[in-house]
């Protein structure tokens, strides 16, 4: 049996004793009482973890590159950017201080990949560990309201 806290204990017998008897609908709103509180504890827990996780500087840093260099709007720009850059050094209107195989821009190229790879990275695994802490979350509350569930069946006439 899952522990639970004392005042938790109160209300549930309390409540089965007053309504000795239990019909389908006592049932359904006993349930949905106790999903609801359920509910309640994980979101009261949720904002209390995310108040005491502060981001740091890096942090916010690495948020906003992921965010900048994960959207259809940096996609666009750095490829007109690139368009441009070749065609005005294939075409060679102005003086090509990159002719081809254009190996300024590998570089410039593979500068931003060094530096862009272990920034989303870092992103990344902060959203991994967010993600993990919610779903260990959720998990406890369907359990947590599984076993709930089954005690109010079982004060019913349900359970015998």
């Amino acid at each position: 049996m899952v522990e639970r806290d004392e005042d938790q204990l109160d209300q549930t017998t309390a409540w089965a004793h007053f309504h000795s008897p239990l019909t389908g609908a006592d049932i359904r709103a006993a349930q949905q009482h106790v999903l609801e509180r359920v509910e309640q504890k994980r979101q009261e827990r949720l904002e209390s973890q995310t108040t005491h996780q502060s981001l740091t500087l890096g942090q916010r840093v690495a948020d906003a590159v992921a965010a900048t260099m994960g959207s259809w709007r940096f996609i666009i720009i750095q490829s007109i950017i690139l368009a441009f850059w070749i065609a005005a050094n294939v075409a060679g209107f102005i003086q090509q201080w990159d002719p081809y195989p254009f190996i300024l821009l590998n570089l410039m190229l593979s500068f931003q990949a060094a530096y862009a790879a272990p920034i989303i990275m870092m992103s990344q695994n902060r959203q991994e560990a967010r993600d993990r802490m919610r779903a260990e979350l959720d998990l406890e509350t369907d359990l947590k309201a599984e076993t709930l569930i089954e005690e109010v069946h079982c004060t019913s006439s349900i359970c015998g």
